[in-house]
């Protein structure tokens, strides 16, 4: 269970069915088909088929994780909230690198937004900033002016990739393929510059917050395993199968097409529906299907900004309101938006395009925060112990983590300008996190975990009072106890009911048939218990408490002790004899060994001897 990001009693309203997580879902992971095969072309021309389906493999099992990380922390948060189970700072860095994964998104998805609608190249930055502009002058007013784009257009996006691959399915060839290169190291770090197709499977983990819970949830512990599976499952189908055959449909054109392939690496789409649309339809009907998709697309991408700039203020602001990131960064302007949160989210990307000349070293700026905020994700939860991950999938989950540690050290090594911008992010935000916990007041020391354990919110809760009315109490004894006084004095201080427990045990000869009278002997018939109910429940008349007798026969009297006081639900449970060997007589030695140990957390146990 996550660390709730929420103060108790709080809870977002779960208004998010399947549909419309997938759909915002697929607004960013869907994207990604838009420009992935032709960066993959441009890394490695006719031989990046096999970069192309390894990128897509590992983008299923990407998915299958996520599918364990949105059932293990339905509150929402991502990789901050996974990570902050581990450590604060961990989820501050996987918070961070997020972060930077947004400003990238909001630039490279822009920049193939005005792509996919014709702007040439030497224009296309500027129209981007421009673009990025308008989305951030929409948000100042809140994100409900903004809209779900995606919701809308999801479905014809879906449309044109089906419409793409029809089209070019009689022209799927294997011939022009090339092999790849001999030198590993070189195919390695091809992989390594289209992993780009894992973006925006973190979003789903973002909104586990407010999916729909699933049915037999409640509010205080919501499940939406069913939910997120059936919203991650159907688009990571898409994206998988999409990205495989369109990158397929691109490498199936004859070698003479490589340098338009490589002119049109930004809006790969809207090319290879031009051409495979005119040889189904003609010259005329190619260009207005070419249109139709670079528009669709466009929007989509559009839709891409606004969803990045979006989660950019919301992973800021949550932050901030953690204690993360300094309380200014909370304020909010009239219409509910927080004011310097959104000048970082459209100035940040802006700035990126200012200093960033080529779509390429977009992608490279953008795949060491995705793939970093992902491994620490993956990472976090492999190491977690605390999860009830089964062995299969902490095996999977783990080595998912181990593959992209070393995508992303190989983006840094391969990527300067990317390391850099990391580092400027981190060193930034790392910066702002220690100037929020020096005006708060806090301050780091090194303790051993006993001390530390000593504080923890978790342990301090177990020494509040537990006095208020209504509580129940039960006593298990045997004979005239001590136990039974001690019982009776609680009762009355807590103004509790007690239950008074007689087992009368019993051995069962296996092969006798079933014992006589089993379950049906009343208190009132056995001597020995009608003499201690009647003299506890007359002391209970005269001190004010009300007693219940409670009374059963059983060949096992620690399970009998569990299941009635878990049936029961006490608050107590007390144990007791007037000497150890008349307690170890009557438990059989194991009871209180079996009690302790299966004894619910909440029902607090009590030995008087």
């Amino acid at each position: 269970m996550a660390i709730p990001l929420l103060k108790p009693g709080l809870h977002r309203p779960r208004n998010v069915d399947w549909k419309r997580a997938a759909a915002l879902l697929y607004g960013d992971w869907g994207t990604s088909k838009a420009y992935v095969i032709g960066l993959a072309f441009i890394a490695a021309g006719f031989s990046s088929f096999p970069i192309i389906l390894a990128v897509c493999a590992l983008t299923a099992v990407v998915a299958y994780n996520y599918t364990i990380v949105c059932k293990h922390f339905p509150d929402g948060g991502g990789v901050y909230s996974a990570a902050r189970q581990q450590s604060r700072f961990l989820a501050s860095t996987g918070a961070l690198l997020l972060v930077a994964n947004f400003m990238v998104t909001a630039a490279l998805s822009g920049w193939a937004a005005v792509s996919y609608l014709g702007i040439s190249p030497r224009y296309a930055q500027v129209a981007t900033m421009v673009l990025i502009l308008i989305v951030g002058l929409i948000n100042f007013f809140g994100p409900k002016h903004s809209g779900s784009v995606s919701l809308w257009l999801a479905l014809p996006a879906i449309l044109v990739v089906l419409a793409i691959i029809g089209f070019s399915a009689p022209h799927l060839t294997l011939v022009h393929l090339e092999p790849r290169s001999a030198d590993l190291g070189h195919t390695w770090v091809a992989f390594v510059g289209v992993i780009l197709a894992l973006s925006g499977v973190e979003a789903v983990a973002n909104i586990t917050g407010v999916m729909k819970a699933d049915a037999g949830s409640s509010v205080d512990a919501p499940r939406v395993t069913r939910t997120a599976n059936k919203a991650i499952i159907p688009v990571a189908i898409e994206v998988v199968l999409g990205t495989a055959l369109l990158g397929w449909a691109m490498l199936s054109l004859p070698k003479e097409f490589s340098a338009e392939l490589t002119a049109h690496k930004e809006d790969m789409l809207r090319f290879l529906a031009e051409h495979y649309g005119a040889l189904a339809l003609g010259p005329a009907p190619g260009q207005i299907f070419g249109f139709i998709v670079g528009t669709v697309f466009a929007l989509l991408l559009f839709s891409a900004v606004n969803t990045a700039v979006v989660a950019l203020i919301g992973v800021i602001y949550m932050m901030a309101q953690d204690g993360e990131m300094p309380r200014q960064l909370v304020h909010l302007n009239r219409y509910g938006v927080p004011q310097i949160p959104l000048f970082v989210a459209v100035g940040i990307p802006i700035l990126i395009l200012a200093v960033t000349k080529q779509f390429e070293g977009l992608a490279g700026l953008y795949a060491i925060g995705v793939v970093g905020a992902i491994a620490v994700n993956l990472g976090a939860c492999t190491f977690n112990k605390r999860l009830a991950l089964r062995w299969h999938e902490r095996i999977i989950m783990g080595l998912t983590f181990l593959l992209l540690a070393a995508v992303e050290m190989t983006i840094a090594k391969t990527e300067p300008e990317a390391l850099f911008f990391a580092m400027c992010v981190l060193g930034v935000g790392y910066g702002l996190r220690a100037y929020s916990h020096k005006l708060s007041g806090l301050k780091t020391l090194t303790v051993t975990r006993g001390v530390a354990a000593m504080v923890t919110p978790d342990l301090l809760a177990t020494l509040d009072p537990r006095m208020e009315e209504g509580q129940k109490i039960m006593v298990a004894a045997r004979g005239l106890t001590p136990v039974l006084g001690f019982a009776l004095d609680e009762a009355q201080l807590r103004k509790a009911t007690l239950y008074v427990l007689y087992v009368k045990e019993i051995a069962v000869y296996y092969g006798t048939g079933p014992t006589p009278g089993l379950g049906k002997t009343k208190w009132k018939d056995d001597p020995e218990a009608n003499a201690i109910m009647s003299l506890v429940m007359a002391q209970g008349e005269e001190r004010g408490v009300s007693v219940l007798p409670v009374f059963a026969v059983s060949e096992d009297a620690a399970a009998t002790i569990l299941d009635l006081s878990a049936t029961i639900g006490v608050d107590y449970l007390m144990i007791g004899a007037s000497q150890r060997s008349a307690l170890t007589h009557l438990l059989r030695g194991s009871v209180v060994t079996n009690v302790a140990a299966q004894l619910p957390e909440d029902i607090r146990l009590v030995i008087f001897g």
